[in-house]
Protein backbone atom coordinates (compact mmCIF):
# COMPACT_ATOMS: atom_id res chain seq x y z
CA UNK A 1 0.00 0.00 0.00
CA UNK A 2 1.14 3.52 -0.77
CA UNK A 3 -0.17 6.68 0.89
CA UNK A 4 0.23 10.23 -0.35
CA UNK A 5 -0.63 12.80 2.29
CA UNK A 6 -1.50 16.45 1.79
CA UNK A 7 -2.67 18.84 4.49
CA UNK A 8 -3.78 22.43 3.93
CA UNK A 9 -6.16 24.84 5.68
CA UNK A 10 -7.61 22.21 8.00
CA UNK A 11 -8.15 19.67 5.20
CA UNK A 12 -6.25 16.38 5.20
CA UNK A 13 -6.23 14.42 1.95
CA UNK A 14 -4.94 10.87 1.95
CA UNK A 15 -4.56 9.15 -1.42
CA UNK A 16 -4.41 5.43 -0.76
CA UNK A 17 -3.26 2.93 -3.39
CA UNK A 18 -3.11 -0.87 -3.23
CA UNK A 19 -4.72 -2.97 -0.50
CA UNK A 20 -6.10 -1.68 2.79
CA UNK A 21 -6.23 -4.74 5.03
CA UNK A 22 -5.05 -6.12 8.38
CA UNK A 23 -1.40 -5.77 7.41
CA UNK A 24 -1.60 -2.22 6.02
CA UNK A 25 -4.32 -0.52 8.08
CA UNK A 26 -1.90 0.42 10.93
CA UNK A 27 0.09 2.44 8.39
CA UNK A 28 -2.99 4.43 7.38
CA UNK A 29 -4.00 4.86 11.00
CA UNK A 30 -0.58 6.32 11.80
CA UNK A 31 -1.12 8.99 9.12
CA UNK A 32 -4.28 10.25 10.86
CA UNK A 33 -2.78 13.10 12.88
CA UNK A 34 -5.90 15.21 13.30
CA UNK A 35 -4.78 18.24 15.29
CA UNK A 36 -6.36 21.23 13.55
CA UNK A 37 -8.03 19.04 10.92
CA UNK A 38 -11.72 19.67 10.22
CA UNK A 39 -12.05 17.73 6.98
CA UNK A 40 -10.59 14.41 5.86
CA UNK A 41 -10.75 13.22 2.27
CA UNK A 42 -9.77 9.64 1.53
CA UNK A 43 -8.92 9.39 -2.17
CA UNK A 44 -9.47 5.73 -3.00
CA UNK A 45 -9.09 6.04 -6.77
CA UNK A 46 -6.08 3.71 -6.55
CA UNK A 47 -7.44 1.37 -3.87
CA UNK A 48 -7.85 -2.23 -5.03
CA UNK A 49 -9.21 -3.85 -1.87
CA UNK A 50 -10.51 -2.91 1.60
CA UNK A 51 -11.07 -5.29 4.51
CA UNK A 52 -12.85 -4.90 7.83
CA UNK A 53 -9.58 -3.63 9.33
CA UNK A 54 -9.59 -0.82 6.77
CA UNK A 55 -13.23 -0.05 7.55
CA UNK A 56 -12.31 0.23 11.22
CA UNK A 57 -9.74 2.95 10.40
CA UNK A 58 -12.39 4.84 8.42
CA UNK A 59 -14.89 4.54 11.28
CA UNK A 60 -12.30 5.92 13.71
CA UNK A 61 -11.70 8.90 11.41
CA UNK A 62 -15.45 9.44 10.95
CA UNK A 63 -16.01 9.47 14.73
CA UNK A 64 -13.14 11.93 15.24
CA UNK A 65 -14.63 14.28 12.65
CA UNK A 66 -18.09 14.04 14.23
CA UNK A 67 -16.65 14.98 17.64
CA UNK A 68 -14.98 18.14 16.28
CA UNK A 69 -17.85 19.11 13.98
CA UNK A 70 -15.82 18.28 10.90
CA UNK A 71 -16.52 16.02 7.97
CA UNK A 72 -15.04 13.00 6.26
CA UNK A 73 -15.40 12.06 2.59
CA UNK A 74 -14.45 9.04 0.53
CA UNK A 75 -13.65 9.86 -3.09
CA UNK A 76 -12.92 7.77 -6.16
CA UNK A 77 -13.92 4.37 -4.77
CA UNK A 78 -14.16 1.67 -7.43
CA UNK A 79 -17.08 -0.77 -7.72
CA UNK A 80 -15.44 -3.38 -5.47
CA UNK A 81 -14.80 -0.91 -2.65
CA UNK A 82 -18.29 0.58 -3.03
CA UNK A 83 -19.67 -2.96 -2.89
CA UNK A 84 -17.96 -3.51 0.46
CA UNK A 85 -19.40 -0.23 1.73
CA UNK A 86 -22.87 -1.28 0.55
CA UNK A 87 -22.68 -4.81 2.01
CA UNK A 88 -21.52 -3.55 5.41
CA UNK A 89 -23.93 -0.61 5.56
CA UNK A 90 -21.07 1.88 5.55
CA UNK A 91 -22.35 3.62 2.44
CA UNK A 92 -25.08 5.13 4.59
CA UNK A 93 -22.53 6.32 7.18
CA UNK A 94 -19.76 7.70 4.97
CA UNK A 95 -20.07 10.59 2.53
CA UNK A 96 -19.04 9.01 -0.75
CA UNK A 97 -18.29 11.32 -3.67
Amino acid sequence: MEIQKHSEDGRLTLKVEGRLDTNTSPELESELKLDGITEIVFDFSGLDYISSAGLRVLMTAQKAMMVCGGQMKVAGANDMVRGVFDMTGMSSIFTIV
